[in-house]
C-alpha cells in the first residue's frame, strides 16, 4: 500500500484550506464597530486618572487645637484670595492633645511650603484694631497661607492662633527683647516712636530656666532706619506715673496702649546715635523711659554710706547729686543690713549701697568710652582726705518726703579714714537734712531754756502797762475830739467861714478893673506920685542942710570957670 495521495485528496484538501480562510475572513469582518466607543471611554477615563494624579499636589497636615470653623471637603486654603489647597479630612491626634487636619495642596503649591510657611484661620474678630474677616460670616472660615522664603520643604505645619503681624517676607526689621518678669506685653501690641506706630509685637514666651521674658517685635519699613546699636526699648503703659524727689512727674501715650499697653524706643539725647541695627539683634526691655535712660550709664563705681540718720524716704532709683548734678544713683536700701560693720564707727548705722557713675560727667560723643575705675577711685580719695567731701541726706520734695544723696565739700570735718564694709568701699558721710534741722531746734530750745524768763517778763508787764495808760490817754483825747466836733458851734462854723468868704469876694469885684472904687483907689494912687515927686527936692535939702526949715537957704552963684595956673 503506498502513502502517496490520490489526485481526489489533494483536490479535497485545497478545497478545505480555502475554506478555512474564507472562515477566517468571514470573522475579521463580523467585528462591530460599537466596541470602539467603549474603547475609546477606557482610554480617555485612563487618561483622566493619569492627569489628575499627575497634577495632585502635596498632602500637609496641619495642627490646630481647635477646628472650630473647619469642615472636610469644604473649607478652602488661599493665598492672597487665590485658592492653593482644600481640607481632605479632619481627625484627631493619636494622643488626643489637638487636632490634625489634612489637606490636598494645588500641584504648583509645592513651592509655598517650607519652613518659614505660615497658616491661620480666618474668621470674624474683634480686637484693638477693629473688626476683621468679616467677608466670612456667609462664606464660612478659611486657612490663610502666608508663604516663607526658605528652601527646605516642609509638610507639618502648627496653625497660628493670631494672624501674624507681617509676612515673612515683608521689609523692615525683626528684633528681640528681654525683660524681666512683669512686663506685660502680647502679640499684635503696638510698637511705637514718639507717639507713632512703626511696628508690632509678634509673639511673646516665657523661658523659665532664665526666668525672663523674651518678646519678638517686627518694625516696618522705612521706620526700621531709626533703630540702632545704641537705642533703647522700654514698656508704654499709656499713662506713667512716677513720684520721686523731683516731684510728680506724669507721662500720656496713645490711646491704644493706655487699653493694651506696648513698646516704645528712641536714642537717649547723652549717647551717640549709634550704627544701624542688624536683624535679629537682642535688645533689653526697661520697664520705663526713665530706666532705659539709666541704662546707658554700663560703668560705675560702687561704694557705702553707713547713714546715722533715718533713711525713711530714701528709695532705690534716688539720685546721688553734686551741687544739683547727678553723678550716680542709690543701688539698695538698705544693704547687707547684717553685715559687721567698722569698729570706728557707730554699730547701728544703716548701709546705703550706692554707684558712681562717671559717664554722666561726659560729653555725647565720649559716652560709650571705657572709664578707668582706679583713676576715679582715686580721685575720690583725694577730696575725701584734702577736700573734705562728704555725702549728705537731704530732702528732694518736701511733699512726697523723697529724699536723695547730696555730695559736697565740708571744712569742718573729722580726719578721713578709708574703711571697708563687706568687700565695698565706705563713702564718708555726715548729718544732714532733718537731722540738722533737729539739732538747731534742739540747740535753739536749750538758749531758750538758759535765758532769765522773770526780768523779761517783769519789763513785758510794764511795757505793757504803760502801753495801757498811753491808750488810756488816746481814749481820752477822742473823746475829746468827739464833743468839739459834736458842738454846734463847731458844726455852724463852715457856714460862717463861707458868709465871710462871700463877702469877701464881693469886696473884691468891687475893686475890679472898670469899677468906680477901682477908678478912685486909680486916681488916688496918681495923687500920691505926684506928692512923691514933689516932695523928692525938699527931702534932698534937708538932707544936705537939715536947718533949712529953719535958715534960708543960701543962694548958690554959678561956678566960674577959670584957667590953670
Amino acid at each position: 500500500m503506498s502513502d502517496s495521495k490520490t489526485p481526489d485528496t489533494a483536490t479535497s484538501d485545497s478545497s478545505n484550506n480555502r475554506s478555512m480562510q474564507r472562515a477566517k475572513r468571514l470573522s475579521r469582518s463580523r467585528l462591530s464597530p460599537i466596541w470602539i466607543v467603549p474603547l475609546l471611554a477606557a482610554l480617555i477615563g485612563a487618561w483622566m486618572v493619569w492627569d489628575n494624579f499627575s497634577s495632585r499636589g502635596p498632602l500637609i497636615h496641619l495642627n490646630m487645637d481647635s477646628a472650630e470653623g473647619i469642615e472636610a471637603g469644604k473649607t478652602l486654603i488661599k493665598t492672597r484670595n487665590v485658592e492653593v489647597g482644600h481640607v481632605e479630612a479632619v481627625r484627631l491626634s493619636d494622643d488626643l492633645s489637638h487636632t490634625v487636619v489634612t489637606a490636598r495642596m494645588a500641584s504648583d503649591a509645592e513651592r509655598m511650603l517650607n519652613e518659614d510657611s505660615r497658616f491661620w484661620v480666618v474668621k470674624p474678630r474683634i480686637g484693638r484694631e477693629g473688626i476683621s474677616g468679616l467677608n466670612t460670616v456667609l462664606s464660612g472660615a478659611y486657612i490663610q497661607l502666608a508663604p516663607g522664603s526658605a528652601e527646605a520643604f516642609q509638610e507639618t505645619f502648627d496653625v497660628l492662633e493670631q494672624p501674624p503681624v507681617a509676612p515673612p517676607d515683608a521689609p523692615g526689621l525683626r528684633i528681640n527683647l528681654v525683660s524681666q518678669v512683669g512686663n506685660s506685653l502680647s502679640a499684635g501690641d503696638p510698637v511705637t516712636y514718639q507717639g507713632y506706630t512703626v511696628g508690632r509685637v509678634e509673639s511673646t514666651e516665657f523661658d523659665p530656666e532664665d526666668k525672663e521674658m523674651r518678646h519678638r517685635i517686627f518694625i516696618q519699613a522705612p521706620y526700621d532706619t531709626l533703630v540702632s546699636d545704641t537705642t533703647r526699648f522700654w514698656s508704654s503703659s499709656g499713662i506713667d506715673l512716677q513720684l520721686n524727689s523731683e516731684g510728680v512727674n506724669v507721662n500720656l501715650d496713645s490711646f491704644e496702649t493706655l487699653i493694651s499697653g506696648g513698646v516704645t524706643f528712641g536714642v537717649p539725647e547723652d549717647i551717640s546715635p549709634g550704627k544701624p541695627a542688624k536683624q535679629n539683634t537682642t535688645y533689653t526691655l526697661y520697664n520705663n523711659e526713665e530706666s532705659a535712660r539709666e541704662g546707658t550709664y554700663d560703668q560705675y563705681i560702687e561704694y557705702v554710706l553707713l547713714v546715722d540718720d533715718t533713711v525713711r524716704g530714701l528709695s532705690r532709683g534716688a539720685p546721688v547729686e553734686y551741687r544739683g548734678v547727678r553723678l550716680g544713683t542709690v543701688v539698695a536700701v538698705p544693704w547687707h543690713f547684717t553685715a559687721p560693720q567698722p569698729d570706728t564707727l557707730t554699730q547701728f548705722a544703716i548701709p546705703v549701697l550706692i554707684r558712681i557713675e562717671p559717664q554722666r560727667l561726659e560729653s555725647g560723643a565720649n559716652v560709650d568710652d571705657n572709664v578707668n575705675d582706679e583713676d576715679v577711685h582715686d580721685r575720690f580719695e583725694r577730696m575725701f582726705k584734702e577736700y573734705g567731701l562728704r555725702a549728705t541726706l537731704k530732702a528732694g520734695n518736701l511733699l512726697t518726703g523723697a529724699l536723695f544723696v547730696d555730695l559736697n565739700f565740708n571744712e569742718e570735718v573729722e580726719p578721713y579714714e578709708a574703711l571697708q564694709f563687706d568687700g565695698k568701699n565706705v563713702f564718708p558721710t555726715i548729718s544732714g537734712g532733718f537731722a540738722q534741722i533737729e539739732q538747731k531746734v534742739s540747740s535753739l530750745l536749750d538758749k531758750l531754756n538758759g535765758l532769765e524768763v522773770e526780768p523779761i517778763l517783769t519789763g513785758l508787764n510794764d511795757t505793757l502797762q504803760t502801753s495801757q495808760q498811753t491808750l488810756e490817754q488816746v481814749r481820752e483825747i477822742s473823746e475829746s475830739i468827739n464833743s468839739l466836733v459834736s458842738d454846734p458851734a463847731t458844726q455852724s462854723l463852715p457856714g460862717s467861714v463861707n458868709d465871710t468868704l462871700e463877702e469877701l469876694q464881693r469886696t473884691l469885684n468891687g475893686f475890679s478893673s472898670g469899677s468906680s472904687g477901682y477908678r478912685q483907689l486909680n486916681d488916688t494912687l496918681e495923687q500920691l506920685e505926684t506928692l512923691m515927686r514933689d516932695l523928692q527936692p525938699v527931702a534932698r535939702t534937708l538932707s544936705e542942710k537939715p536947718n533949712a526949715l529953719i535958715f534960708d537957704r543960701e543962694v548958690q552963684t554959678d561956678p566960674m570957670p577959670r584957667a590953670s595956673q
